[in-house]
């Protein structure tokens, strides 16, 4: 009878199962043992074996518990230090604020009118164009015994990161009036004259000639080398612009390496606002010769902008899409 039994549980253990109860110690034993990846039999391992579940989650264990959000206190300072990084790298590369200091620029500019200067475009290789006012850096003590302001520490801060005019920095503003290679000329009160084209300027301040009958540098001709600017105030009787500089090393003129950048915009008071585009007079015929190449280079970064751009919208949109699939 041992035989007997040895024999069908060996080659009929199907059989065993299905017909005769199964003793405690038998092959339901060995079987206990399985991979992570084998379900119970009915009845195995469930509560009435003692045994806890071999998956060990609940119903709703599958899903990830959400984190819990970080409280607006403690994110602060991170976006006030992403706000700050911003800042920096606008006023550094792309756009700074500037006070107008004088009556230098008058109409076109007010004294404490703000005006926003493009930094952009000269990293991408454009130079100053005829027509166009711009920010410079005080060639060579053009500024020498004008008053110094006195800005407290908060001003100096907002300042220091491009949130309010810079008000320590020796920079001054004017239009361009010639580029390298021009020739610039004035006769007895004008007009003014480039390449020997007569400029019709009606920004010139009311009141004022385009050229000033003076011996200190109100008649002149000159020849403006290449990489300088010879740049002029709108208000011709109040400015010590080129013209009167004639005797410093530069001769009058402001290298292209001290131009900060075009202003584009009076950004406040909102009055005022307004954007500072080149005079029609500067487009005549035999005037604008060779200047095509800078243009182009003035738009090459809105074009790489718009690049730029593309990535980020697409990237969004994917991810958009799949959290409504969700």
């Amino acid at each position: 009878m041992g035989d007997v039994a040895v024999g069908a549980r060996s080659g009929h253990d199907g059989e065993e199962h299905r017909g005769h109860p199964v003793d405690e110690a038998g092959p339901a034993q060995d079987s206990a043992v399985t991979s992570g990846n084998d379900s119970p039999a009915a009845g195995d391992g469930g509560p009435g074996d003692g045994q806890p579940p071999e998956t060990g989650q609940g119903a709703g264990d599958g899903a990830p518990k959400a984190k819990k959000p970080r409280s607006f206190w403690k994110e602060l300072p991170i976006l006030i230090g992403i706000a700050l990084v911003l800042a920096l790298l606008i006023k550094t590369f792309l756009v700074q604020a500037f006070s107008i200091p004088s009556d230098s620029m008058q109409n076109t500019l007010q004294e404490g009118d703000r005006v926003l200067v493009d930094k952009l475009t000269p990293w991408f290789g454009s130079e100053p164009e005829r027509g166009e006012v711009v920010v410079f850096h005080d060639p060579d003590a053009w500024l020498a015994g004008e008053p110094t302001a006195d800005p407290n520490a908060i001003q100096t801060f907002l300042s220091w990161i491009g949130l309010m005019p810079s008000v320590e920095e020796k920079d001054l503003i004017k239009r361009v009036i010639g580029v390298g290679g021009d020739t610039v000329s004035c006769n007895k009160t004008g007009p003014l004259r480039v390449n020997g084209k007569a400029l019709n300027e009606p920004y010139v301040y009311p009141g004022n000639t385009p050229c000033s009958m003076d011996d200190q540098g109100g008649q002149f001709t000159v020849k403006v080398p290449k990489g300088f600017v010879w740049v002029m105030g709108d208000h011709r009787q109040n400015s010590r612009d080129s013209r009167y500089n004639q005797s410093d090393k530069n001769h009058g003129m402001v290298p292209v390496d001290e131009v900060v950048g075009r202003a584009i915009v009076k950004a406040w008071p909102i009055n005022r606002w307004g954007t500072l585009p080149v005079p029609d007079t500067f487009d005549q015929d035999g005037l604008t010769a060779g200047s095509a190449a800078s243009t182009a280079l003035t738009v090459a970064p809105q074009g790489l902008a718009l690049v730029g751009v593309v990535p980020v919208v697409l990237w969004r949109r994917r991810r958009v899409g799949s959290a409504e699939n969700r």
